[in-house]
This record gives structure tokens, C-alpha cells and sequence, in this order.
């Protein structure tokens, strides 16, 4: 658990062009890391300075070297990464440690600057890299890493040797392993059959020891698959759950065929028939009458439809263009396998199962589903958060989050329950998760009833609960073990864990740094002293985040 500290801005001028400013100032918050004993979000006045933004970030970690503990030059500690102006004219930078030009994995320091002051910093970073002795040079080579990764996978998860497909090229980077960095491949397996997974390993880079591995699914092989050029049309169809819809489809006059793809957002919306296969993406549904009533069409017209409501509730609502911000064109196969009972993002696809009848209806039909998968791919592009432990169930409350948000934007019998639409059709009421009470499904409400196993790498699935249930309360308002939050709705509620997700965590991010992040996403949209601040502090208090 992290802690809180409230600090004095009192400090020593550094540069010409830059300095802190002085003890009249407000205060500054920082939240510390505890295995690391570093500050993992900082934010009030820091430094205001003429120079150019990530200069004013060089001078303050040099500055305040005893804190951060680079052990050296921050320019030659951190490598910038990313560069934009977020929607309220600030200037958002993310910086990479490195360790002798080596990435160290994880760190990743995200800084704000606003009118030529520093902000804000969030992102841990591991300190004191240069007191260490660490190899820089490895004793097995990247076939060797890429073998053991695949042994294990065999031994281990799937009992075969799976159909490995091309993934994230293997890197070194410098891990951090408990207490102890050190240098070591990280190896991605990725492969379909014979169950879909995406791991991710770290190798130990002098002698082979596997040092952890996670199956992050929200990332595979790009979809492929051409599109057709033609007319924009709209056809109509059924729904998995039986109502009727109206898509955009393109009709091709040199194959003759209607086409469920989409030419009016973005670089298109294109669905797929997976034909109860498993290779991607499949083929570009087509019908020949743009009318979509078979049963074998219902799963198709949803996620087709669903997906232009998630790319029209990203745009309106918060100004972004698909999942990558650019517009880039999003694809769903359905009719993914036999009776699979899952739905994941594919890097740059959606793929739902059919469901098997009883447990699962086809995962296309839960609009919050589709909600849910595709910010999977937001998180991919902006925060990073590594599916694991804490920032593995941040990333997946961000999901539900959002998710959920998308069935109010719709207006489809909206609900704070996570999956109710297609979850076990035979029984009433029944639904994967619960914002509003997770304690219903099994889920832990307050951080002091955590899971701290390994299983569901770590819990993921199961302590997003926890934020679930903050998230809730910040919209909604209520007590929750004696805490009272005052409720400020759900579109407010939105805004703020979406500023959060996309500009302040970081591929580690804990806990504690969401409830630093949502203070001060709250902060910049509403005011440092707004009843919005007020209500995300209430609202991590009720569930035991500090």
C-alpha cells in the first residue's frame, strides 16, 4: 500500500530559466512507492521555466535527485517517448527509463506541463540503477529465450506445442524481480489454437530462469482481411437477443453482395465471419439482400452495431477517434471456434466466441461486452497497464468502466451489471460482475478484502471489483462501510477516469497512484477545490484506497 505525504514546494533554484516556487505556494501532494521508496505521483507547482517542456522535467528530477534517486543526469536516465497536447491546452510527455541504453520495464514516467509549469509526474521508477552491477550483455541468445518461452507454454498451459504465431519482437530489457533488477528477455507467445492465448515472458538473460509470465489476451496478430470498394448502404437485421437493428453496410456491384463494413467512421467498421474456425480474421460478412434476419446473422448484426456505438461514445463524449485516437479502423470476427465461451481483443481486432447455449449466449450480444473488449484496446494505446496484480485489475475495471458507460450512452436497458444480456440465458438476474455490489458475484468491495493469489494473474478479474465499486460510488453516491460519497453522475464520473486512464497511469500503476490520477484528472476539469475532487477522495476512501 502506498502512502501519502503533503510537501512544502520549497526548494533551490536550478538553471537560469527555471525555478520552484517558494514556500507561499500551495502544496504539493506525492504518493510514495513502497517497495521503492520513490515518489510515484507528484502534482502541484513543481517547476516553472521558459524552457521547453521536457526540459523543465530534466531540471526538476535533477533538482530533487535525493527523491528520485536516478543516480545520475536525469537526460541520460530517460529516454522521451511521447509528446501531445491534451484537450485543455497541457502538455503531456511520457519518458522511459533506461539502464545504459537498455529499457527497464515498467517505468514510465508520465509529466504535465501547463503554461511553462510543471505540474505533475506519476510512473514509478526504479532508483539507484547505477549502484548496481547489472550485465548489459546476454549469456543465452534470443533463440534460446524464444524456446524455453515455448517449452513452458507446452509444459505448462496448453500440454502441446502450440501453433505459435509471429508476436511482439523479443527484447531485452532490465527486469525488475522483486528487489533485484536484472537484465532479461521479454518474450511474447502468441497462438490460437489449441485454446487462444497471448503470453507474455521474462527470461532471465544469463541462465534461461523463468522470472514470471502472464497471459495478456488484449493483444495478438493484426486482423487482416481486404476491403470492398462500393456504395455506403444501410441494411437491417436481428440481434442476438432478438431486436431489430439498422447497419451501415457497403454494397459491391462487381461481387454483387451486400458487405457489413462500414465506411462512415473512422477508417471503417468491418465484421467477419469466422465460420466456427480458428484462423483470423476470417471472411468479410456478406449477405445478398442487406437483409440480416437468419440466426446465423444475429451475432454478426451486434457486433457489428455495438462496434459503431463504442466508436460514437469514445468521439462524442471524450474526442476520441477509434481505439488508437487515429482513427484506425476496428474488425470483429464472430462465430470464432465451437461453443467458445470467450471474447477478447486481438491488437487490432475483436473476436467473440458463440458461447456453448447454457453458460454463454454469442458474446457479440452484451453491448457492454463489446464496450468492455474494445477499451481493452484504449488501455493497449494509452496507459499500457500490464494485466497483472493491481495494474492488471485497473485495466480491467477501466474496461467495465467504460463498458458499462457505453450501455447508458445507448440507452439499451442500461445497468451497472457486467455481462447480464449474455451470461447463463436460463436464469434470471444473473450476471458476470457488479459495479454497484460486487460482493453479489463473489467480488472483493474494499481494498482490505483483496485476493493476494496468483490465479487470474493475479486477481484481475476479481479486485477490479474494488474500483468497480469506486467508480460506482463517484457516480452514484451512498455509504460504504460507514464512508459517505457524495454522488456527481455518470457522465462526470467518465470524464475523470478516462483523463486518469489516458493521461496519468502508467504501465504499473497501482491502487494508489488511480486514486492520485483520479484526484487530479478531477482537479484539472473541475477545480482543485471542486466538490468533484471531494467525491473521488470520498469515493477511494469508502473502498480503502489512500
Amino acid at each position: 500500500m502506498n502512502k501519502r505525504a503533503m510537501l512544502g514546494a520549497i526548494g533551490l533554484a536550478f538553471g537560469l530559466m527555471a525555478w520552484p516556487l517558494g514556500a507561499s505556494a500551495k502544496e504539493r501532494s506525492m504518493v510514495w512507492n513502497e517497495q521503492w521508496k520513490t515518489p510515484s505521483f507528484v502534482s502541484g507547482p513543481l517547476l516553472k521555466g521558459e524552457d521547453a517542456p521536457e526540459e523543465l522535467v530534466y531540471r526538476y528530477l535533477d533538482q530533487e535527485k535525493n527523491t528520485f534517486q536516478l543516480g545520475g543526469q536525469a537526460r541520460e536516465r530517460l529516454s522521451l517517448i511521447g509528446k501531445q497536447v491534451d484537450e485543455l491546452g497541457h502538455t503531456v510527455m511520457r519518458f522511459e527509463q533506461r539502464y545504459h541504453g537498455i529499457p527497464v520495464y515498467g517505468a514510465v514516467l508520465v509529466a504535465h506541463v501547463n503554461d511553462g509549469e510543471l505540474s505533475s509526474l506519476s510512473g514509478a521508477l526504479i532508483p539507484n540503477l547505477d549502484k548496481r552491477t547489472l550485465k548489459t550483455e546476454a549469456a543465452i541468445s534470443v533463440q534460446q529465450a524464444e524456446m524455453i518461452a515455448k517449452q513452458d507454454v507446452a509444459d505448462a498451459v496448453t500440454k502441446e506445442r502450440p501453433a505459435a504465431e509471429e508476436g511482439k519482437p523479443t527484447r531485452l530489457v532490465i527486469y525488475p524481480d522483486g528487489e533485484t533488477p536484472r537484465l532479461a528477455y521479454e518474450v511474447n507467445v502468441r497462438f490460437l489454437t489449441p485454446v487462444p492465448g497471448n503470453w507474455i515472458y521474462m527470461i532471465d538473460a544469463a541462465d534461461g530462469k523463468v522470472l514470471n509470465k502472464w497471459n495478456q489476451m488484449d493483444e495478438a496478430k493484426p486482423g487482416g482481411g481486404q476491403p470492398v470498394a462500393g456504395a455506403s448502404t444501410v441494411g437491417v437485421g436481428r440481434g442476438v437477443l432478438g431486436d431489430q437493428k439498422y447497419i451501415n453496410t457497403t454494397y459491391s456491384s462487381y461481387y454483387g453482395y451486400y458487405y457489413l463494413q462500414d465506411n462512415t467512421r473512422g477508417s471503417g467498421i468491418f465484421t467477419y465471419d469466422g465460420r466456427n474456425r480458428t484462423v483470423l480474421p476470417g471472411s468479410l460478412w456478406a449477405d445478398g439482400d442487406n437483409q440480416f434476419f437468419a440466426s446465423y446473422d444475429a451475432a454478426a448484426v451486434d457486433a457489428h452495431y455495438y462496434a459503431g456505438v463504442v466508436y460514437d461514445y469514445y468521439k462524442n463524449v471524450h474526442g476520441r477517434l477509434s481505439y488508437d485516437g487515429s482513427n484506425a479502423a476496428i474488425r470483429s470476427t464472430v462465430h470464432y471456434g465451437r461453443g467458445y465461451n470467450n471474447a477478447f481483443w486481438n491488437g487490432s481486432q475483436m473476436v467473440y466466441g458463440d458461447g456453448d447455449g447454457q453458460t454463454f449466449l454469442p458474446f457479440s450480444g452484451g453491448i457492454d461486452v463489446v464496450g468492455h473488449e474494445l477499451t481493452h484496446a484504449v488501455t493497449d494505446y494509452t496507459a499500457g497497464l500490464v494485466y497483472q496484480n493491481e495494474s492488471g485489475a485497473i485495466n480491467e475495471a477501466m474496461s467495465d468502466i467504460f463498458g458499462t458507460l457505453v450501455e447508458f450512452y445507448a440507452n439499451r436497458n442500461p445497468d451497472w451489471e457486467i455481462g447480464e444480456d449474455i451470461y447463463t440465458p436460463g436464469i434470471a438476474g444473473d450476471a458476470l460482475r457488479s459495479m454497484s455490489d460486487p460482493a453479489k458475484y463473489g467480488d472483493p468491495d474494499h481494498y482490505s478484502k483483496r485476493y493476494t493469489g496468483t490465479q487470474d494473474n493475479g486477481g484481475v478479474h476479481t479486485n477490479s471489483g474494488i474500483i468497480n465499486k469506486a467508480a460506482y460510488l463517484l457516480s452514484q453516491g451512498g455509504v460504504h462501510y460507514g464512508v459517505s460519497v457524495t454522488g456527481i453522475g455518470r457522465d462526470k464520473m467518465g470524464k475523470i477516469f478516462y483523463r486518469a486512464l489516458v493521461y496519468y497511469l502508467t504501465p504499473t500503476s497501482n491502487f494508489s497512484q488511480l486514486r492520485a490520477a483520479c484526484v487530479q484528472a478531477a482537479a484539472d476539469l473541475y477545480g482543485s477545490t471542486s466538490q468533484e475532487v471531494n467525491s473521488v477522495k470520498q469515493a477511494f476512501n469508502a473502498v480503502g484506497v489512500y
